[in-house]
């Protein structure tokens, strides 16, 4: 099969947890998968991974927070298919200690806010000219639950209070964007969607209750989804979430 008739995908943090999942589920769909990492030797490992198992699969060094990465990985990918028909935004940081408005450090916020939606911006920024060029292009943007600040608005305050307010507002600006790039894009049938993988164990939240073969479906759903599927939407494997 020509790489003009196979499905190419990206996905971003994708040498392990929620990210390899996803690449994975998708390679098993018959889709070429691009394993963007910024540890170059931990991505080839990943990719050679999924290559044993039979997938399509090669690495691909992409640090979201450079921009030069960005654009060289761009311009790779242009070189190497001419398109790109799928990004999934899964690159992502969560703080090590989880604090509230009041007393939350600066210097947390923006680190979280360089990576989680600077970094998702700047790649989706690049890889559009070439999701354009797809036939269907889908971009999934990894959100959170704790993005709803519906949802949130009915936590009590003592229990709010605990939760990462750096990372909960870092994903409810990805759920902006993904809205926003939804609006842009509605009539070039490109599909932008924000998911939420649910709370998954990871080596970043060993507490996690799901697996990550569980976080990746809904993205892996939404990264695949037919030309009559919704698009500016916030959603997790049971349906619409509230903005």
């Amino acid at each position: 099969m020509s790489s003009q008739s196979k499905k190419i995908a990206l996905v971003t943090g994708a040498n392990q947890g929620i990210g390899l999942e996803i690449a994975r589920q998708l390679g098993e769909q018959g889709i070429t998968v691009l394993i963007g990492a910024r540890n170059n030797a931990r991505g080839e490992e990943a990719a050679r991974g999924l290559n044993a198992d039979g997938l399509l699969a090669s690495a691909l060094y992409l640090d979201v927070t450079a921009q030069q990465s960005i654009e060289n990985a761009a311009r790779w990918l242009s070189e190497t298919y001419g398109r790109l028909d799928i990004l999934v935004n899964n690159a992502a940081i969560a703080p090590s200690t989880w604090r509230p408005a009041s007393d939350v450090p600066l210097e947390e916020v923006r680190a979280l806010y360089e990576t989680n939606v600077f970094g998702l911006l700047a790649v989706t920024q690049a890889m559009l000219p070439l999701l354009r060029r797809s036939s269907a292009g889908r971009i999934v943007n990894i959100s959170s639950g704790m993005a709803s600040l519906s949802r949130m608005s009915q936590v009590p305050p003592e229990i709010l209070q605990a939760f990462p307010v750096s990372l909960a507002s870092s994903k409810t600006t990805v759920n902006a964007l993904t809205l926003f790039l939804a609006k842009e894009l509605e009539h070039t049938g490109i599909k932008v969607n924000a998911v939420d993988p649910g709370p998954t164990a990871t080596a970043r939240n060993p507490r996690g209750s799901r697996t990550p073969q569980q976080a990746a479906r809904v993205a892996v759903h939404f990264a695949t989804i037919a030309d009559d599927g919704p698009t500016g939407g916030f959603f997790d494997e049971n349906g619409s979430l509230p903005w």
